[in-house]
């Protein structure tokens, strides 16, 4: 399967790089509808400003966009699959234990981007009906703004297969807008090509007052770049390549085009113009409403781009156990596709609560930026360790080091600057999932550190004499346990005081499950250990951190395997139902945790195992985590002593 796939992705044909432009381009292809009105903002439009913005937003793009995204990063690929989880799961190889938090922090702003994103593109392209002559300046767009963004996560639930057939052909039509009217603009006064000269942007970032703090605001050219990496497996790295030099040309045949238009309102405000957009103002009149409806639909394209690529991230960190289980459906047979409702749902809100507070998308500008960069720097931290591991030579990752430590860094200080006027709120909602997954996989490793495993040979004859024993009612004919235990001789001592001393269940199949999440993405393999012919066996399951654990699926399709090999009988041992070859019941046991109250446990400690059962509470139970049906499981609630009371000193006396 994975072969076949990276074979796909090696071609490069229209219909790859047209599916490529519909998926990948959507956030960075919309950003000239609001970067060069937040780089000049409230002052009147100079040329020093306007050559040096526009010089900033061409390097940004070639340094950060095309040198690290599109030629270093994509390098950095898991069995063709890309993004801050399938990164770490490459670097985690090196056993440095703290690279953990960089993949945590980058992913939830990422995730933080993905409730930003949608707000701020769709309130940008609605805005431009201000620009029409008919329609008052002071028109409220929000109402417009919410119906869009609610129905956009309405039609989740359905799948976008529809939706997503036309990214492509809809996404090629924007960025053919967007090159053209920046050619109108660009042949009226091509003195703006003189931008491209890096001296514009030295001198505007050296001397202007303000130069350095507008990096924030040049910063926002650049945000769609993650995507690019994230978005590898869909799209393929060639793929990638050969579409950015078509992409890239687009954004800067308009970002030039609006240089062009703003050389020639020199001393001017922009709120001088109705709209009071450059992107709206190159427009010709008559262009206005075909303009604003393709840019509405561009923007749309963004929006969907980012949902998709949340729940996709969200996915990834319930399998490397960053984040509570919840419900996950595959509204459609198209690969990869999924709907993760919590998700949606959560982000919806994200998006309405942003639109309300901020109204506009000049308020959203400041607030937008801070995550995505903080993103990008830790995506940098951990490809310097995957050029480690890869022996790239000390004098390149000594240039990766110094360039974009200095780059990156510098565009931080300016989203920073950005804090008190509305960053705040993106650099809240990351703590906030900054916050979930380090509770998360914290209190999973304090609860695993105490959990008690056992030799499971030890109990093999118990077991079978147990299957054997009349005198007991049978429990299953096939009792199938889930366990944790890594080494195949081991089980947990729960399991055990389970079959033989909570009410003892006697079965004539003892199956024990084991999965195992791998570091590859998408491998689905498992293995057989029969412990005793007919009585005990374990299998291991090896999947990707990209594959959802369905294991009553993936636990028939084994069995029948094994029935097909004649490695195990599963007709029923009832000398009735075996005369008529019906195959006997299987029941799955979970043993579900709760944190005892026989705890004496540090603050710290107790605060996280606090946290992490309340999310429990409100996430899935472990037997729907694992698709099992819920009318064959049954469900044992078990104490969690981690550290027990210290000893009562409870004295008896008499009459």
């Amino acid at each position: 399967m994975q072969n076949g796939k990276h074979h796909i992705h090696s071609q490069i044909t229209a219909a790859g790089l047209l599916v490529t432009l519909g998926i990948i381009y959507g956030d960075i292809g919309t950003s000239p509808l609001y970067v060069m009105k937040a780089i000049v903002g409230d002052e009147p439009i100079s040329r020093e400003v306007v050559f040096g913005g526009i010089s900033c937003i061409f390097w940004t793009l070639t340094l950060q966009t095309t040198l690290k995204y599109v030629t270093l990063m994509l390098r950095a690929d898991n069995k063709g699959e890309g993004g801050t989880f399938s990164l770490y799961t490459l670097v985690k190889r090196t056993r440095i234990k703290w690279l953990l938090y960089p993949a945590i922090i980058g992913g939830s702003a990422l995730l933080a981007d993905g409730i930003l994103t949608p707000a701020i593109s769709v309130s940008s392209a609605v805005e431009g009906l201000t620009r029409i002559e008919s329609v008052p300046s002071d028109f409220n767009t929000v109402p417009i703004v919410i119906v869009i963004l609610s129905a956009l996560f309405f039609i989740q639930q359905f799948g976008t297969k529809f939706v997503g057939a036309s990214f492509g052909p809809l996404t090629l039509v924007w960025f053919l807008m967007i090159g053209t009217l920046g050619v109108s603009q660009i042949a009226g006064d091509a003195s703006i090509l003189q931008a491209l000269n890096p001296m514009h942007a030295y001198y505007f970032l050296a001397e202007h007052p303000n130069g350095f703090w507008l990096l924030g605001a040049v910063f926002l050219c650049t945000t769609g770049a993650e995507a690019l990496y994230s978005d590898l497996g869909h799209c393929g790295r060639k793929n990638i390549r050969v579409s950015w030099i078509f992409v890239k040309t687009m954004l800067i045949l308009n970002y030039f085009g609006q240089g062009a238009w703003l050389l020639g309102q020199e001393g001017k405000m922009l709120s001088e113009f109705k709209g009071g957009n450059p992107f709206f103002s190159i427009m010709p009149e008559w262009f206005l409403i075909p303009g604003i409806i393709v840019a509405t639909i561009a923007a749309v394209v963004a929006s969907q781009a980012m949902i998709s690529a949340s729940f996709t991230l969200i996915n990834e960190a319930m399998r490397l156990n960053f984040w509570p289980k919840v419900r996950v459906v595959y509204p459609t047979l198209l690969k990869g596709q999924l709907y993760i409702p919590s998700v949606n749902w959560l982000l919806w809100a994200g998006c309405l609560g942003i639109v309300f507070f901020f109204e506009k998308s000049s308020n959203m500008e400041a607030a937008y930026g801070l995550t995505i960069n903080i993103n990008m720097m830790m995506t940098s931290i951990l490809f310097i360790y995957f050029m480690r591991i890869k022996r790239y030579s000390w004098a390149f990752m000594f240039f990766f080091v110094l360039t974009y430590f200095i780059l990156e860094s510098s565009f931080l200080v300016a989203n920073l600057s950005k804090l008190w006027h509305g960053g705040w709120v993106s650099l809240l909602l990351s703590l906030t999932l900054i916050a979930v997954m380090v509770i998360w996989y914290q209190a999973r490793k304090i609860r695993n550190r105490y959990v008690e495993f056992t030799k499971l040979n030890d109990y093999v004859p118990v077991m079978v004499e147990l299957s054997k024993d009349m005198s007991i009612p049978k429990y299953a004919t096939h009792l199938v346990y889930l366990t944790s235990a890594n080494e195949r001789d081991e089980i947990e001592t729960k399991i055990i005081h389970s079959i033989f001393q909570k009410q003892p269940k006697r079965a004539d199949i003892y199956w024990f499950v084991h999965v195992d999440v791998v570091d590859e993405p998408y491998r689905m393999e498992y293995r057989v250990q029969e412990i005793v012919h007919d009585d005990v066996i374990r299998i291991d399951f090896r999947l990707g951190f990209r594959v959802s654990p369905r294991i009553n699926l993936m636990f028939r399709k084994v069995v029948q395997d094994m029935v097909k090999n004649r490695e195990v009988d599963i007709t029923s041992r009832y000398e009735s139902l075996n005369k008529q070859n019906v195959t006997g019941d299987f029941r799955f046991v979970v043993l579900e945790k709760f944190l005892s109250y026989e705890n004496e446990l540090p603050f710290y400690e107790k605060i996280i195992l606090d946290v992490y059962f309340f999310l429990k509470h409100l996430s899935l139970s472990e037997e729907k985590a694992f698709g099992l049906d819920t009318s064959s499981v049954a469900v044992e609630k078990v104490p969690l002593v981690i550290a027990p009371l210290r000893e009562l000193n409870l004295k008896r006396i008499d009459k």
